[in-house]
C-alpha cells in the first residue's frame, strides 16, 4: 500500500469542482455508498470511482466496511494538521475559509458509524500501541489516563480533570496488541460534567443517550509508518455526546501525531475543552 500522500496532493484533489462537489454531499450526508453518492450527482459511476480514488489517496475521503456496503466519509486529517501545524502563523482573517472547511470535515450528521478518522503517522505499531494504551502517553497527548490490563473484556479506570471515573460498564470490548483496540466510552459522571461546566439540559441529554464505543485500527504500512483509522459509533446522531467527540477527537489524534514523530506535543492541546460554548452554564445577569 502507498504511504500517505504530501498536503500538496490535498490541495490538487480540492482543485477539481467535481471533487468538491462530492465532499459537498458526503458534508450533507456522510457515510454514504458509491450508488448513493452517483444518485445524488450528476455524474457517471466511473466518473464519481475515480475522483473518489483521488480523495482517497489525498486522505480527504476515508472509507469504512459494514457488511456489504463500503460506506465513504469526510475524513478531517489533512485539514486539520493545516490548522494546527500553521494557521496560527497568519492572519486568521485570512485563513477563515480553511478554518470552514475543516469545520465542515469534522461534522457527521448521519446514524452510522458517527466518527471516521483516518490519519498516518510515521512510527511503529508497537510504539503506537502504547501511545493508546500507556498512562505515560495519553497524559500527555490527551489529558486522560487510562488504567486496564487491556484485555478483551477487562474493566478500565479513567482520570481526567483530577478526577477517577469507574464503572462496571468502561469495559474493552477487543485487544488485538499492535493491531486493534476497542472500548466502550467512558461514562458521565456528575463530577466531569461539573469539569466541563455543562448545564442541567446538558447533563440530563448526556444521560439519556446510549453509551458509545470508540476502535482504533492500526495497519502498517512499512517499517516506519503506519496507518490509523478511530471509528466512534453508537452515538445518537443528533445527541450531544456526538457534538462533543467530533470537536474533540481531530485535536487530540493530531497531538498524538505530532508527540510520535516530534517527541514534543502541540502547544495547548492536550488540555481538552468544551467544543460548545453553548454548553456551559449560564452566567447570572
Amino acid at each position: 500500500m502507498a504511504a500517505y500522500s504530501s498536503l500538496d496532493d490535498a490541495f490538487k484533489a480540492l482543485a477539481d469542482p467535481s471533487r468538491r462537489l462530492l465532499l459537498d454531499s458526503l458534508n450533507k450526508r456522510n457515510g454514504q455508498t458509491l450508488r448513493e453518492l452517483c444518485a445524488g450527482l450528476d455524474m457517471a459511476r466511473q466518473s464519481v470511482s475515480k475522483h473518489l480514488a483521488v480523495l482517497e489517496a489525498a486522505n480527504l475521503v476515508t472509507t469504512v466496511r459494514r457488511g456489504r456496503e463500503k460506506l465513504h466519509y469526510l475524513n478531517a486529517a489533512p485539514i486539520n494538521e493545516i490548522s494546527e501545524r500553521w494557521i496560527t502563523s497568519y492572519e486568521r482573517d485570512r485563513v477563515h475559509a480553511l478554518g470552514d472547511l475543516k469545520r465542515a470535515l469534522e461534522d457527521t450528521r448521519v446514524d452510522k458509524p458517527s466518527f471516521v478518522y483516518t490519519t498516518y503517522i510515521k512510527t511503529t505499531p508497537e510504539r503506537l500501541w502504547q501511545a493508546l494504551t500507556e498512562p505515560a502517553f495519553t497524559e500527555r497527548y490527551w489529558g486522560m489516563v487510562f488504567h486496564s490490563d487491556w484485555k478483551t473484556g477487562s474493566r478500565y479506570v479513567l482520570n481526567q480533570f483530577g478526577l477517577t471515573i469507574v464503572d462496571d460498564d468502561q469495559l474493552v470490548l477487543e485487544a488485538e496488541p499492535f493491531r486493534r483496540l476497542s472500548y466502550t466510552w467512558h461514562t458521565v459522571t456528575p463530577e466531569w460534567a461539573d469539569a466541563l461546566d455543562l448545564t442541567e439540559d446538558a447533563r440530563d441529554q448526556l444521560s439519556a443517550e446510549p453509551r458509545s464505543k470508540v476502535t482504533f485500527d492500526i495497519e502498517p504500512l512499512d517499517d516506519v509508518q503506519v496507518k490509523l483509522t478511530v471509528v466512534h459509533d453508537g452515538l445518537d446522531p443528533d445527541g450531544l455526546m456526538r457534538s462533543l467527540i467530533a470537536g474533540g477527537w481531530p485535536r487530540v489524534l493530531s497531538n498524538l501525531k505530532t508527540l510520535l514523530e516530534t517527541g514534543e506535543p502541540l502547544p495547548h492541546s492536550s488540555v481538552i475543552r468544551t467544543p460548545a460554548a453553548a454548553l456551559q452554564k449560564e452566567t447570572p445577569r
